[in-house]
């Protein structure tokens, strides 16, 4: 078992269920999936760069990417609908908590000035979107064989109903949020 998922069943379950007085041990809000996308606007120029995008993400998540393709055509972008243009990865159960784990504690360590994540992005429902501008910060990926910085993006969904109680999660979980 991952040490986040036991520090979950051992510490936070308690400390969430007195916090929010919840009844039923169902009723305490966990973490259900983590999505890493990383959009690539590049890809319809150069498709190259997709391979290696999808190579770092493999190695970031330790798990295969899924290409994702254009929804709509947009004649400004020269997009056409079906064309490659990102790479996503979604994470569950075991792997999900390793990520987290490694995210909180090397990865967002390693950026430059870091002074913590914004306690604002949550989307209302108790889900949190983190935006990473350079994937580099992750130590899974080697310096020197990266061609292009590029960003990524990580949402956490949680079964959390309001933002109180996706952050109160999170905080017992060791998010290191701003002040």
């Amino acid at each position: 078992m991952a040490r986040l998922q036991e520090l979950y069943n051992s510490v936070v379950l308690d400390k969430l269920r007195a916090e929010f007085n919840y009844k039923n041990i169902m009723e305490v809000p966990k973490l259900v999936k983590i999505v890493v996308n990383m959009g690539l606007g590049d890809a319809i120029q150069n498709v190259k760069i997709l391979d290696s995008a999808s190579a770092e993400l493999n190695a970031i998540t330790g798990q295969k990417s899924v290409i994702t393709k254009a929804k709509k055509s947009i004649a400004t972008f020269k997009l056409r609908q079906g064309m490659p243009i990102g790479c996503m990865v979604t994470l569950r159960r075991h792997k999900m908590y390793e990520f987290l784990d490694r995210l909180m504690n090397v990865s967002l360590a390693r950026v430059r000035d870091f002074k913590g994540v914004s306690p604002k992005a949550f989307d209302g429902k108790g889900n949190y979107t983190l935006g990473i501008k350079e994937q580099i910060i992750f130590p899974e990926i080697n310096y020197d064989t990266v061609d292009k910085i590029k960003g990524l993006n990580i949402t956490i969904v949680t079964t959390a109903r309001t933002d109180e109680e996706g952050r109160a999660l999170l905080k017992h979980l060791g998010m290191p949020f701003r002040n």
